[in-house]
């Protein structure tokens, strides 16, 4: 039986990317922060909680991780871990750059040290692009990061590769565009509408808050990029690949489904900061802009180009746009009626 160390195990993508291996037949190590403790409920709601071995994990500690790989000696270690919210990151910019940043270099090191046969993935980012000069964005787009977040990443994702090429360690970056489901964050933006809106169907608030309307992003469901990361480390030779849909919207967009789903008829008044939202049923506002919601330094646009995933990975992306903003809203839906009984 092959056994997997998934480190962000409490997380969206630790989740369902626990799931797929299970299916696989793989023993699943957890790693979480004893920080943490009661934020497993993401594995709870996919059934696989008592499934899987959870044990604790810093990032920041050498030596933990270190004792952590060589009590286990895993096959595979997927490095899902970081301080992952961008927002936060102007923040906390030295705490994001050590944990999402330095991390890497730490589970590298003891990798090559323990045993240089395991495989690592490295859970990249397209905010690694940040500044765009391209429509579309592949392995070989120049990187600009636009956040402490993004930049940490960089130096996560070029670690990988130099230990790949310098220690010939199976060492692979997925760059992953935005990718969403009924699981993320509720500090995420998608998250954010979703359940923002259903709250505010349900009478249980009365107006939602966002910042920039018009950034456009390239959304997948996370539960279809998980098989593009177990894919990336079932190849012949280590190797960087983008998933992504190839399309993107804006979260303007993103609000009109998800505002439709919801019954409300939704029309918008106002630039900029000054744009607003209106149900023309009730004629109320139910969507504001807060400009503490901008970032300093914002990413435009985004979408990207994955070819070569498509062509060596077989890989390929099932849930539409629509399709996943629905299901994010059905599930908020359903989420928030419990909680009102």
């Amino acid at each position: 039986m092959k056994m997997a160390l998934v480190t962000g195990i409490s997380g969206q993508d630790g989740a369902y990317l626990s799931k797929l291996l299970l299916e696989k037949g793989y023993k699943v190590i957890g790693c979480d922060r004893r920080t943490a403790s009661g934020s497993l409920w993401r594995l709870e709601e996919l059934g696989i909680l008592s499934d899987i071995e959870i044990t604790d994990f810093e990032l920041a500690e050498f030596t933990n991780i270190y004792r952590t790989i060589e009590k286990y000696k895993p096959d595979e270690v997927y490095n899902l871990a970081s301080q992952s919210f961008v927002g936060a990151s102007f923040e906390m910019p030295m705490y994001t750059s050590d944990v999402t940043g330095m991390s890497v270099i730490r589970i590298l090191e003891a990798i090559k040290s323990i045993n240089p046969s395991i495989k690592f993935y490295q859970a990249s980012s397209s905010e690694m692009f940040g500044k765009v000069k391209s429509n579309s964005q592949n392995e070989k787009t120049p990187f600009h990061p636009r956040s402490p977040y993004g930049v940490a990443k960089l130096f996560g994702h070029w670690a990988t590769v130099n230990y790949r090429e310098s220690y010939d360690i199976y060492a692979v970056s997925g760059i992953l565009f935005n990718h969403e489901s009924p699981l993320r964050g509720e500090e995420f933006v998608t998250r954010k509408i979703t359940k923002g809106l259903c709250n505010i169907r349900l009478g249980i608030n009365d107006v939602l808050e966002l910042g920039n309307l018009e950034a456009k992003r390239d959304w997948g469901f996370a539960g279809d990029y998980v098989e593009g990361m177990w894919s990336m480390l079932q190849q012949e030779k280590a190797d960087d690949y983008v998933l992504a849909t190839g399309e993107n919207h804006s979260i303007r967009e993103f609000i009109d489904i998800t505002s439709n789903k919801l019954g409300f008829n939704l029309i918008w008044e106002g630039t900029g900061v000054n744009t607003v939202g209106i149900d023309t049923k009730t004629k109320k506002t139910i969507i504001k802009i807060n400009p503490k919601f901008y970032r300093p330094a914002e990413v435009d646009e985004l979408c990207g180009d994955a070819t070569k995933a498509h062509s060596i990975l077989g890989w390929k992306q099932k849930t539409s746009f629509m399709e996943l903003v629905e299901m994010m809203t059905e599930t908020d839906l359903s989420r928030c009626k419990k909680i009102q009984l």
